[in-house]
Order: C-alpha cells, then sequence, then structure tokens
C-alpha cells in the first residue's frame, strides 16, 4: 500500500493513490486532482463517465483518513478550469476534513484565491521547508530538494514480445521528485529513466520500485503542458 523513501534525512511513503507523506511534518502531498475537469468535459459531450467525479472525493478522503495528517497540501492544479457544479461538491468534501489545507498555485488554478479562504484555504505560489522546495512546475534550486507534479508522470514498461503497460509513478531525480497526478481522467506523460533516476510505479493498490536496467536520454520537462 505504501513505500518508504528516506530524502534529505527525513522520512517519506509514497502512497498507491499518488499521494505522499512526508512523516516528520505530518504533512500529505497531492498533486494535479484537477476537479472539475470531469464536469468540464462532460458538458462538451465527452463519455465521461459521471462516477469519476466521486472517485476523486472518495481517494483524497482515503489517503487523508490512512495517514491523519496535520496539514494537506495540493502542489496545483487543484481545480481543473473556472467554477462549475463540482466546486459545491469540493467546499461540502472541504468541511468533512479537519487537516489544515494549502494550496501551491499551478496554471490550472484560475479560480479567485479568496474563494478558497473562504473555505479556509490558503492559496501560495510556492512553500519553501527546511531544505525542501514545494512548487507546482518542477525546478532546479540550488541547495533544496524539489517536490512538485504538473507533469503527470508514468513509464512504460514492457514484457514478452510486444505486450507493454503504461503506469503512473513518482519519478526522482538526484534533486526532485514529481508527483503522479492524483485526480482521475487526468492523462499521464511517459518519461524515459535518467542516469541515475529512481522510478515507483502505481500497480492497483500497490506502489513499486522499477529497475532502471536501461539508462536513456531524460527528456525535457518545458515541452509539457497540461
Amino acid at each position: 500500500m505504501t513505500h518508504p523513501i528516506q530524502l534529505q534525512g527525513q522520512s517519506f511513503q509514497m502512497h498507491f493513490s499518488g499521494a505522499l507523506f512526508w512523516v516528520e511534518k505530518s504533512m500529505l502531498l497531492i498533486s494535479d486532482v484537477h476537479l472539475g475537469k470531469i464536469s468540464h468535459f462532460r458538458k462538451y459531450g465527452a463519455a465521461v463517465p459521471q462516477n469519476a467525479v466521486q472517485q476523486n472525493f472518495e481517494a483524497m478522503t482515503m489517503a487523508i483518513e490512512f495517514f491523519k495528517p496535520t496539514k494537506v497540501v495540493f502542489l496545483g492544479d487543484l481545480f481543473h478550469s473556472s467554477l462549475n457544479k463540482e466546486w459545491e461538491l469540493f467546499e461540502n468534501w472541504v468541511n468533512t476534513i479537519t487537516s489544515e489545507m494549502i494550496l501551491v498555485s499551478g496554471n490550472h488554478d484560475i479560480i479567485s484565491p479568496l474563494k478558497y479562504e473562504d473555505i479556509h484555504i490558503t492559496v501560495i505560489s510556492e512553500l519553501v521547508l527546511d531544505s525542501f522546495l514545494l512548487t507546482h512546475h518542477p525546478e532546479e534550486r540550488d541547495g533544496f530538494f524539489n517536490f512538485s507534479g504538473h507533469i503527470h508522470p508514468a513509464i512504460k514498461l514492457s514484457g514478452l514480445g510486444r505486450q507493454s503497460v503504461r503506469l503512473p509513478c513518482f519519478y526522482k531525480t538526484e534533486s526532485q521528485m514529481i508527483l503522479p497526478a492524483f485526480g482521475e481522467f487526468t492523462g499521464t506523460y511517459t518519461l524515459e529513466p535518467c542516469d541515475g533516476c529512481e522510478v515507483f510505479a502505481l500497480l492497483g493498490d500497490s506502489v513499486l520500485p522499477v529497475p532502471i536496467k536501461e539508462v536513456k536520454k531524460k527528456r525535457s520537462f518545458r515541452k509539457k503542458s497540461i
């Protein structure tokens, strides 16, 4: 269900939902939920099951109840676009959560911070804690280990013959970790392993370290726009 990892002398737990728990800070990191995206696409005729909306809230509740964090930090793209009917569902969900909530704003977070403040969610551009830098877009800054989202990372695994599967993953380099997209119907972006990276794939209710047998050239993150 979880997989432990030590970073900069601190303890973290990767959860199969895509959330990351920082043990010493009692802080749960969640990235790219993209609430409202399903309703947005359904409005324009996309065949997206309505129950996928509720699955986002159920997944967040499950992760929060499992870790019981003091704080929940969303690493951007919490809400996909402008206000729609999912905002009311989100407000109702927030009222059931006792953890403090912080939103590190992403490129899709266009809703006024005042709306978040009304439901006691603090909106900031980045968060610095000790030697850690929490952002939406992946960043490299001297002296800091970066947690981010935005990319929706996935890894392609090949089996016998031409069989292959693409799995969302935690993608770690020497100075950063990119979290998988948490939300349903968000899509993924396949990254190739870079020299010295570590990949932890999400499969069912497990987080699986992926052996990197062949090192390939690292793909640029800057070409990604979601």
